[in-house]
């Protein structure tokens, strides 16, 4: 195995709620290698954000709360780190982009002065120097007239533009890694082409290691290196991007791509639901989360909550069952 930029292990978050408390991440571990792209998929609810904001020091507490794990990043533990010591590595070396930039950016500050701030506090650039630099990283995401658009406010930009300028404030000093939460999601078909596009070649041109986090599997297909699945706060799957599609071991992966349109049939065919609804999790799961939407499940899955085990090279699957026999694995 490489060695990693970013190692998270048995990661936990929970949420206290008035009806009791929600088990949002229950043992989340993964590694991230230097300058790869990692895709983490799953759909709404399954802990894919509260898992990259457990690690970025994010979490509102209360009422959430980190009960367990650690996330080594430079020989240190992000998870053990002081607000103060954590604000030293945001957006300095670890940045993100958030899923909605209208809530993301202050609306009643100029682009400009949203981008100078972090350029002045982590790199130690003059108020000019940083002005300089904002409209080379607006310029650096497609924005025209970049220097002309410092001096407007983030409504005065549309969807698409928001987004470059998060991207852009997110690069602005060079991070080692860039976790990207679900950064097309807001945006129509062209853009959101348009913004994985941007982020694949700054990818290459910068040498950064990226977190995508989508429920969208297609963009992941042209992005990523290797993928992660979540279920249940859970990772459930893990392989290298062209396997998982070839060979999805676990049904609820199987059932996530049998849900895709496809262009490549001959006929016509029903697109593939997944029944049931995903897990509420006022307890940790001691037993399989998807048992309840399975069509394979079997004695064992009801009785104990399968551990990631290696099915092919570098292809990790959590399931009692084989899915191409039927048999128990």
């Amino acid at each position: 195995m490489p060695d990693f930029i970013l190692d998270v292990q048995g990661l936990e978050t929970t949420f206290k709620t008035p009806d009791g408390v929600v088990h949002a991440v229950n043992g989340v571990s993964f590694g991230l290698a230097e300058s790869e792209t990692l895709g983490v998929v799953g759909e709404s609810g399954c802990g894919k954000s509260v898992t990259m904001l457990s690690v970025m020091g994010l979490i509102p507490s209360p009422p959430g709360k980190i009960i367990a794990g650690k996330a080594i990043f430079s020989g240190q533990d992000l998870i053990q780190m002081s607000r103060e010591e954590l604000r030293h590595i945001r957006g300095a070396q670890i940045a993100m982009i958030f899923q909605d930039p209208m809530t993301s950016l202050n609306p009643v500050l100029t682009i400009g002065r949203q981008l100078e701030e972090p350029l002045m506090i982590h790199v130690g650039m003059t108020r000019k120097q940083a002005r300089e630099r904002a409209a080379e990283l607006l310029g650096m995401v497609g924005i025209p007239n970049a220097k002309e658009r410092l001096n407007d406010y983030p409504h005065q930009y549309s969807g698409g533009m928001r987004q470059r300028v998060m991207i852009a404030m997110a690069l602005s000093c060079s991070p080692q890694i860039l976790i990207a939460d679900e950064p097309t999601t807001a945006l129509d078909v062209t853009i959101q082409a348009q913004i994985t596009d941007l982020v694949k070649r700054l990818r290459d041109e910068l040498g950064m290691a990226i977190i995508w986090i989508t429920h969208d599997l297609g963009v992941v297909a042209g992005l990523a290196r290797r993928v992660a699945v979540m279920y249940g706060g859970l990772i459930i799957e893990e392989a290298q991007v062209n396997d998982l599609y070839a060979n999805p071991s676990h049904p609820y992966t199987i059932g996530l791509l049998g849900s895709l349109p496809r262009v490549d049939e001959k006929e016509r065919s029903k697109l593939y639901s997944i029944e049931g609804l995903p897990p509420v999790l006022y307890e940790k799961p001691n037993v399989c989360p998807f048992a309840p939407r399975c069509k394979w499940a079997m004695e064992r899955c009801w009785k104990e909550n399968p551990t990631l085990e290696m099915v092919a090279p570098e292809h990790r699957v959590a399931c009692w069952v084989d899915t191409k026999t039927g048999r128990p694995r």
